[in-house]
């Protein structure tokens, strides 16, 4: 039978918590998201907003559309693809039904999911432009598809480089840092 060891107080470790140990608990805060020009906008971005939509047995498919006289571009950034409550145990694949770039249609399975072996599937921002069609090709569902639909205003796009993007806090460290100077030999 083995006995616990506890520090007695005052002894070398006594009172440290895991924090202490290994650093602060919390990750310092990042900075606040910034959308660069030309790029789609990300979550957290002015034009990004948050897109779902499940398929099931009796509903197989889902098209994702725009309006064509809209004068912006469209993305649709896939994050996840997963079984809901009230999947059984079968194979569940999902295609995505496009056009390629001969505009024929064309169906590409992206998940192949089952409720005991990989009910989840990550994405990472799979980026396609509409219109784009979901069809769960196999299996009864549900699946949940999430991700952002993001909005780049043509009006907004510049080819301005990035350097002229600086904000004047910016520009007021720049002027503040000193000068590099060449190391003494």
């Amino acid at each position: 039978m083995r006995t616990m060891h506890h520090p007695e107080p005052g002894a070398a470790g006594a009172g440290r918590s895991g924090a202490a140990r290994y650093g602060p608990a919390q990750p310092a805060p990042l900075p606040a998201p910034r959308c660069r020009l030309m790029e789609p906008h990300g979550p957290g971005c002015p034009g990004s907003v948050l897109f779902g939509c499940e398929l099931t047995a009796s509903t197989k498919s889902y098209t994702f559309q725009v309006d064509e006289k809209d004068d912006a571009d469209h993305i649709l950034a896939l994050s996840v693809v997963c079984l809901t409550d009230g999947a059984k145990d079968e194979c569940n694949v999902v295609e995505v039904v496009g056009r390629n770039h001969e505009n024929q249609e064309i169906a590409v399975p992206v998940a192949n999911l089952k409720l005991s072996c990989q009910p989840l599937l990550s994405l990472d921002n799979f980026k396609l432009q509409p219109p784009v069609t979901f069809r769960l090709a196999a299996g009864s569902g549900p699946v949940h598809l999430a991700g952002w639909h993001r909005i780049m205003h043509r009006e907004d796009a510049s080819f301005e480089d990035d350097d002229d993007d600086l904000s004047e806090e910016d520009e007021e460290e720049e002027k503040d840092l000193a000068p590099i100077m060449p190391a003494k030999k």
